[in-house]
């Protein structure tokens, strides 16, 4: 069986979370006898089209963005001679220009979409999106949601759950390297104190303005590991609250990623709007057996992170909440002691890639089957 993905950006352009969840279903999937395709827009296509973890990469000239969303010409004559050789097209939601494409070029294929977020951001557009987005939703034989709490609180889901379930993402730990005892013993000499940990691209929707404001009533660090186009406006707040307790760190490779959460006392992930629909940074968290601290937003973040189980969650924009959660964490009383315990469970049982991967395998053979009778 041949799977096509189809997604606006993909390695080696972009290695964001809907770039992981695609690539855990390809290199998964390969167990199962699923070969896979990768279709989306990048500036040099040529040099960027490349194999990845058994299976192609495959570019298209990206001629514009507007509103965040990729056009290319070079893409429909692309996206036709992969989908002929495919037995199932899957689409990862959002990319309005992906609509368009199946709408304008049905693939005669089984279908799929993986439902990764409502569109938050774009509302003045998403009124004139929307005829476009119902009827390419309308199309497609399957529908799937990260978490069961996104299925809940969308909108845009709620008209199509008849043909919508539940699928949560899950990563292969195998992917993650473990740091060596030298590395993390530099990471402790330089922060030598207990240390709450973000990791993340620094986003309008991650809500560090609210951590950084937190922070004044926080004894204990806070490192921030990411960059983005926030990262002046949040330096900027620390500065002007003359906090000396928040730390920025750029960005960071695997191997330091690995280091920080092993030491970290606990994650701290505070995104206060639905542009955060799943949070795979809270899945690393609790791969590495680390209790968390989050937000309730309606979304997946709140099925990652379990309140009183796996961590602590707290209403949006609180910084009063935010602080009181991260003193109980400090605190290690006995309210907290089976956090990291149980976040660690959690990812065994729910969060790691195989379970995901085999039921995207078994979905991908009913639709198949199903076209052939």
């Amino acid at each position: 069986m041949r799977v096509l993905h189809v997604f606006k950006t993909y390695y080696p352009d972009t290695f964001g979370g809907v770039e992981r969840t695609i690539h855990a279903i390809a290199k998964g999937s390969l167990a199962y006898g699923i070969q896979s395709d990768v279709l989306s827009l990048s500036r040099d296509p040529i040099a960027n089209t490349v194999e990845f973890d058994g299976h192609m990469a495959h570019k298209a000239k990206l001629d514009f963005e507007f509103a965040s969303t990729g056009f290319s010409l070079d893409v429909i004559a692309k996206f036709k001679a992969l989908s002929v050789r495919a037995d199932v097209v899957h689409y990862h939601f959002p990319w309005p220009f992906m609509d368009l494409l199946h709408v304008l070029h049905p693939p005669g294929k089984p279908s799929v979409v993986t439902y990764h977020s409502d569109i938050v951001k774009q509302k003045l557009l998403l009124r004139l999106y929307k005829p476009l987005m119902h009827r390419f939703l309308g199309s497609v034989d399957r529908i799937i949601a990260t978490s069961p709490n996104y299925l809940e609180s969308s909108e845009v889901l709620q008209g199509f759950r008849d043909k919508t379930e539940v699928i949560p993402i899950g990563l292969d730990e195998a992917d993650y390297p473990r740091a060596s005892d030298d590395l993390k013993a530099n990471w402790q000499a330089r922060f030598p104190k207990p240390f709450f940990l973000f990791v993340g691209v620094l986003r309008y929707y991650k809500g560090l303005h609210t951590l950084i404001e937190a922070a004044k009533d926080v004894y204990a660090d806070i490192l921030i590991a990411g960059e983005g186009p926030m990262e002046s406006e949040l330096k900027d707040q620390v500065a002007r609250a003359g906090l000396t307790n928040v730390h920025f760190l750029g960005g960071v490779n695997d191997l330091d990623k690995a280091a920080l959460l092993e030491l970290c006392m606990a994650f701290v992930f505070p995104s206060h709007l639905r542009s955060e629909a799943y949070g795979l940074s809270l899945v690393e968290a609790a791969m590495f057996g680390k209790p968390m601290i989050s937000c309730e937003i309606g979304t997946g973040t709140s099925f990652v992170n379990k309140d009183g189980q796996t961590g602590i969650v707290v209403p949006p924009q609180n910084a009063r909440a935010l602080a009181g959660a991260m003193m109980r964490m400090s605190e290690k009383t006995a309210e907290v002691a089976d956090y990291p315990i149980y976040a660690r469970q959690h990812y065994v049982d729910i969060l790691a890639s195989k379970s995901m991967v085999e039921r995207y395998s078994v979905l991908y053979g009913k639709l198949s089957l199903c076209a052939v009778n």
